[in-house]
């Protein structure tokens, strides 16, 4: 990807605060505008910019919100991205104050916005948290914690690097650059805006953090919501749909001020008065894209046409429930269901990557498990029969017993192998609820087939 360099009279100190300040732009502007109409409450509700009714009115300290409209009338956008490759950034929201050991975080929201430049087409997909993947490095555990292994080991890059790595290999998809903001910076910048315009579908409560953390109870509705209040909104986790739901408020309330920058022409005001609005921001962005970088880019998005912009949870659909090691409760990704939820939402077909090649055979063997057979189905040669069938596909069979008695076949995964798992229920007729995910990345056994006497007469072995 071609990067373009800032003009030599911009200074090196400058670059980097607007490039951080930039982030917000960006955020804003790569996501389809949402039409919502505007709140009807009471007359003496606070009013916030363009006298817009506010739950609480913000507080701005040194630049006010007003401060945005102002730009040169004759101020003209700078040219947009004039790279042909698709841009994928991960952003991730922090909680700066949650820190552990050694001053790291783990991640609290996960978002994979990317652009088709050429194509003029966008798209999102929120991660959740609770996903168990691989960590580059690190034995598996929640994704969330990939920022938090990187910055705790100071290993190159630190977190960011982590998790963009761990983000890849996860979805299959590049990831050019990272943005990562805590939750001041992100209530900060909201309340600049002049608040976010919220359709609540069903009553939630809320409850804000800093100053103010009086509960909330927002009523079905369009609303506008300051900073404290839109934070609060995307991060509920305990109303209706968890952290599914959780993720799709969080791309609400994204969608939402993208829809504020656009509805109200702010992105003259804010490139324009960049530099002073920066330091009410800088301290709570990091990121490893420039000003150059994110100025285009956010002039880029607005030519993207709201039809043309997809976005989407890492859902039900894509994953099975499951317990780790020390018995929490987490997220196993289904491989193939992933890259088709990325594939459409990304390019809206398949041109990003095939999904994993072969028929399911090949895959089980690709996977390559060491697989140990526990043979409680009363026929004493079952275990051999299996074992031998198994390992003339590719896997290794490193336990065969006998012993007990059961009557239905249940699998157990040690170690994540989605594809000897899918293989097997289909071969055994095992139903998801017989499919136990009891995760040791230090057992020798990745699969433990404990066959039943439903075997006896189902299996189809040669």
């Amino acid at each position: 990807m071609r990067r373009l360099k800032l003009p030599a009279f911009v200074h090196t100190h400058r670059r980097l605060s607007l490039a951080a300040f930039g982030v917000f732009i960006l955020l804003g502007l790569l996501l389809a505008p949402v039409a919502y109409g505007f709140a009807h409450m009471a007359a003496t509700s606070p009013r916030g910019l363009f006298g817009i009714p506010l739950l609480v009115q913000p507080s701005n300290n040194g630049v006010t919100a007003g401060d945005i409209q102002s730009a040169p009338e004759d101020y003209v956008l700078p040219p947009g991205w004039s790279g042909a490759d698709r841009v994928t950034v991960l952003i991730m929201g922090l909680d700066a104050r949650d820190t552990g050991v050694g001053g790291a975080a783990r991640s609290d929201t996960m978002i994979v916005l990317s652009v088709d430049p050429v194509a003029k087409t966008a798209g999102m997909i929120s991660v959740p948290r609770d996903m168990w993947v691989v960590i580059p490095g690190f034995t598996p555990n929640k994704i969330n914690t990939a920022y938090y292994f990187g910055e705790l080991h100071k290993v190159p890059g630190g977190g960011p690097a982590v998790a963009m790595r761990t983000v890849e290999q996860t979805l299959g998809v590049p990831i050019d650059y990272y943005a990562v903001i805590d939750f001041d910076a992100f209530v900060r910048f909201v309340d600049l805006i002049g608040g976010v315009k919220i359709d609540v579908k069903a009553p939630i409560t809320v409850d804000p953090i800093g100053a103010d953390t009086q509960p909330k109870n927002l009523q079905p509705g369009v609303q506008v919501l300051p900073g404290n209040v839109a934070l609060a909104y995307a991060r509920e986790r305990y109303s209706g749909g968890g952290d599914f739901g959780r993720s799709e408020r969080q791309q609400q309330v994204i969608l939402g001020i993208r829809n504020r920058i656009l509805e109200f022409n702010l992105l003259p005001g804010l490139i324009a008065n960049a530099p002073q609005l920066y330091a009410e921001l800088s301290s709570g962005v990091r990121t490893n894209l420039t000003l150059q970088d994110v100025i285009q880019l956010a002039v880029l998005a607005v030519q993207v046409q709201s039809e043309d912009i997809r976005q989407a949870v890492i859902g039900e659909q894509q994953i099975v429930y499951g317990r780790s090691p020390d018995e929490l409760s987490i997220l196993i990704p289904i491989p193939d269901k992933i890259h088709e939820l990325r594939d459409y939402v990304f390019t809206g077909n398949s041109n990003l990557g095939p999904l994993t090649p072969g028929s399911s055979e090949e895959r089980l063997s690709a996977e390559a498990p060491n697989i140990a057979i526990r043979n409680g189905s009363g026929d004493v040669g079952l275990g051999d029969r299996t074992a031998q069938y198994l390992s003339s596909l590719g896997a290794s069979v490193v336990e065969n017993s006998s012993g007990g008695g059961q009557a239905a076949t249940v699998l157990v995964d040690r170690t994540g192998n989605p594809y000897t798992l899918a293989f097997l229920a289909q071969l055994m007729g095992v139903p998801s609820n017989r499919i136990l995910h009891e995760f040791d990345p230090d057992s020798p056994v990745d699969v433990e087939i404990r066959l039943g006497s439903d075997w006896i007469n189902r299996n189809t072995l040669p």
